[in-house]
């Protein structure tokens, strides 16, 4: 399932602003116990997929854009692209699709 990002009236920037993502990156939302993320992350570094990954229980800030994508839930991994949109525990086919629409 894709998701858009819906900003909040409060918010300055947009976690894609944020974070800085441009083009065909992506920034992976995980946490060090996810054993998801582990297998999402080791299939992408097999595919030779670069990405940038944050930690939401350490960077807690991001945590509200995870649960807000999620329906109030902090699912992970989360996915997000440069277009703003959300790919929650995608399979690496899901995520390379997805990163050859953008570029």
């Amino acid at each position: 399932m894709i998701s858009y990002l819906r900003m909040e009236p409060s918010m300055s920037q947009s976690p894609v602003e944020q974070l800085g993502i441009n083009g065909a990156d992506f920034v992976m939302f995980s946490t060090n116990w996810c054993g998801y993320c582990k297998r999402l992350k080791s299939q992408l570094n097999e595919s030779g997929v670069e990405f940038r990954e944050v930690n939401v229980e350490e960077e807690i800030q991001y945590a509200p854009f995870v649960e807000l994508v999620n329906g109030g839930n902090r699912v992970v991994p989360t996915l997000l692209f440069s277009d703003g949109s959300s790919l929650t525990n995608p399979s690496v086919i899901a995520v390379k699709a997805k990163i050859a629409s953008l570029s």
